[in-house]
């Protein structure tokens, strides 16, 4: 398994930035966190809520902690709240099921670690998150890892 690098996570950021430049949406806030759930990196541009980070990094910390992303932790959320607020109280608030927390999968197709983003709605924040992985030349997913783009 390799690791991730601080190198590869400012390429993760700023790819993410400029996808979300390139559309013109919110301003947003990213976190990469390494496969312990270590954060790596994050910036937040101008203008992001002061709760952003918070939000960026509890989106990749749970991507990381169940093993999938938000997109599939926003559908079990839908289906069944209360695991999910189980999950907050055993992770102290740190797991949020909304999309745009993507696990990072190495060329091995291991979890190397997840980058999480917040700003604008959780369809843009998850596509900017992947344009960001795959800039990095990963692969990433936002929902069950078998699914990883």
């Amino acid at each position: 398994m390799s690791k991730l690098t601080l190198k590869q996570a400012d390429t993760i950021i700023d790819a993410a930035l400029k996808e979300g430049r390139s559309r013109s949406l919110l301003p947003l806030a990213i976190a990469v966190l390494d496969a312990g759930g270590n954060m790596i990196a994050c910036k937040r541009e101008d203008g992001a809520g002061i709760m952003r980070i918070d939000v960026a990094s509890g989106k990749a910390w749970g991507s990381l902690g169940l093993g999938f992303g938000t997109r599939e932790m926003a559908k079990r959320a839908a289906t069944n709240p209360a695991f999910i607020t189980t999950l907050a109280v055993a992770s102290e608030g740190r797991v949020l099921p909304s999309p745009g927390g993507c696990l990072i999968l190495d060329h091995d197709g291991d979890v190397i670690g997840a980058v999480g983003i917040s700003g604008d709605v959780g369809d843009n924040d998850e596509l900017c998150a992947l344009a960001g992985i795959t800039a990095a030349g990963f692969t990433g997913t936002g929902g069950d890892p078998a699914s990883a783009a």
